[in-house]
C-alpha cells in the first residue's frame, strides 16, 4: 500500500506544473474550461469524475461523446485475494443522455491454506446496462445534477455456467450532483438504493450507497488528484471504504486512474488497489 501512495505523490509532483508559471497555467485552466463549456450548445460544466465509482457519461454529455475504460483490481481478504477486471463502453446517442455496458470480472486465489473450495469460484459477475440523465446543467453556477438506471444480470460461477445462466437481478437507481469550486476544487456525491433479487429466493436484500468525492484539477492539466468516500448500508451493517486516487493524462485521449483502498469498517476486507485506463477516441485536444 506504501508504494501505491508513493507512485501516486510520484506522478502527481511530476505533473507538467513544473514547465510553467502559475500566472501561465491559470490562464490554460480557464482556457480548457471555456473549450469544454462555451464551444457550443448545449451548456456542459467541467467536473472531475471519480475512478472508482465512475460515471456513466461526463455530466452535461454532449452527443457522439464516447469513452472506453479497462479496469484492473486487487483486493486483500482474511482467506483470498480477489482480482477484479472489467470492461465498459460508454457513449452519448443525444445530447445530456449516457448509455454504459461493463461486464466486471472477479478472480479468486485461496490464502496460506485456504481450502480452494471454500471460497467462491471465478465468475463474470454480471452484464450492466446503464442510463443516466443530466436534468440539471448550469455554467454560471459550476453545477450539474443527473439521475440514472443501473441494470445488473448476475451470471452463475464458472464452474456451474449452464444451470442456470443468470441468476439474479440488481436494481440500482442513482442521483449525482456535481458542484466545481472555481477553476481547480470539484465535488461530488453520488447515491442511490440496489435493490437484489436471487431468483432461487423470494426475498429482496436491500442495499444504500452514498458516495461522496472531493478532488483538485492540478492547474495547467487534465490531472487531478483526491479522494472517495465509498460507504454503504445493508439492514444494520456499515461499510466505509476510503479511496485516494489520481488521472494522469499520458496522451491527449489516454488517461489513467490509480485507485488506493482503504477499508474503515470491513470485517473481511483488507486493502486494495484499482488501476483504470480511459480512452477517449473522440476527445479533441483544447490546450
Amino acid at each position: 500500500m506504501k508504494s501505491i501512495i508513493s507512485l501516486m505523490l510520484v506522478f502527481t509532483l511530476a505533473s507538467p506544473l513544473s514547465c510553467f508559471s502559475q500566472d501561465t497555467n491559470a490562464v490554460k485552466d480557464s482556457i480548457y474550461i471555456q473549450q469544454v463549456e462555451n464551444r457550443k450548445k448545449p451548456d456542459k460544466v467541467l467536473h472531475a469524475e471519480p475512478l472508482y465509482i465512475d460515471l456513466i457519461r461526463d455530466l452535461g454529455a454532449r452527443k457522439g461523446e464516447k469513452e472506453w475504460n479497462v479496469g484492473l483490481g486487487l483486493t486483500d481478504n482474511l482467506r483470498f485475494d480477489s482480482y477484479e477486471a472489467l470492461i465498459e463502453y460508454e457513449w452519448a446517442p443525444i445530447d445530456r443522455l449516457g448509455l454504459e455496458v461493463e461486464l466486471p470480472f472477479t478472480f479468486y486465489s485461496p490464502i496460506s491454506e485456504t481450502p480452494r473450495d471454500s471460497i467462491p469460484s471465478n465468475r463474470l459477475n454480471s452484464i450492466k446496462l446503464a442510463t443516466q440523465w443530466s436534468f440539471f446543467v448550469n455554467e454560471k453556477w459550476a453545477t450539474s445534477m443527473a439521475i440514472g438506471y443501473i441494470n445488473e444480470f448476475e451470471l452463475t460461477e464458472f464452474r456451474t455456467f449452464n444451470s442456470p445462466y443468470i441468476t439474479g437481478n440488481i436494481f440500482n437507481p442513482f442521483l449525482v450532483i456535481a458542484k466545481r469550486w472555481g477553476n481547480n476544487f470539484h465535488s461530488l456525491i453520488y447515491t442511490g438504493p440496489l435493490i437484489e433479487h436471487q431468483f432461487k429466493s423470494e426475498n429482496l436484500v436491500f442495499k444504500y450507497d452514498v458516495n461522496t468525492s472531493f478532488h483538485y484539477m492540478i492547474t495547467g492539466t487534465r490531472n487531478f488528484i483526491g479522494v472517495e468516500f465509498n460507504k454503504s448500508v445493508v439492514q444494520n451493517d456499515f461499510d466505509l471504504t476510503i479511496r485516494p486516487q489520481i488521472r494522469i493524462g499520458i496522451a491527449d485521449n489516454l488517461l489513467i486512474g490509480i485507485i488506493a483502498g482503504i477499508p474503515v469498517s470491513r470485517e473481511n476486507e483488507r486493502l486494495s488497489s484499482f488501476l483504470r485506463l480511459i480512452w477517449e477516441p473522440a476527445h479533441k485536444k483544447h490546450l
